[in-house]
């Protein structure tokens, strides 16, 4: 099973969009699928129903964290090579769906759907393979 398969299966069994994406890499990522699940949970339908970021993006830029971080909590020497793979993972998304808001994907003021959640988390999933997984 792919990676996309897998994220796509998670949201099929009731995962929110950020926990599908995260949870898809809970290997590669060296944390387990509980607490992924837990660290996504809120930010679902745009950060808890607000419409905010996309959930997938969240996933994907919790998975930044993960593969970049140093851990070092003290002037932490990771934090701007982070922001910045997390950047490009946001504008990589921006560029191919003209969207990185929930509510602006799903056309709640405009009635246009500009992206399904499943392709949004497939989506996200190429990006999180893309860029963080070859770096």
């Amino acid at each position: 099973m792919t990676k996309k398969e897998l994220a796509i299966a998670y949201h099929d069994q009731g995962y929110n969009c950020c926990q599908a994406v995260a949870c898809a890499f809970h290997e590669e990522l060296g944390v387990s699928e509980e607490i992924l699940f837990k660290a996504g949970e809120g930010f679902g339908l745009g950060m808890g129903c607000m419409g905010g970021t996309c959930g997938a993006i969240s996933g994907a830029v919790m998975a930044a964290g993960f593969v970049n971080s140093s851990g070092v909590i003290k002037t932490p020497p990771t934090k701007a090579s982070t922001y910045a793979l997390s950047k490009e993972i946001h504008q990589k998304f921006l560029e191919k769906n003209g969207a990185t808001l929930c509510k602006d994907l799903k056309g709640v003021e405009t009635g246009k759907v500009l992206r399904s959640c499943p392709d949004c988390i497939t989506d996200a999933v190429e990006l999180v393979e893309e860029v963080l997984m070859n770096k």
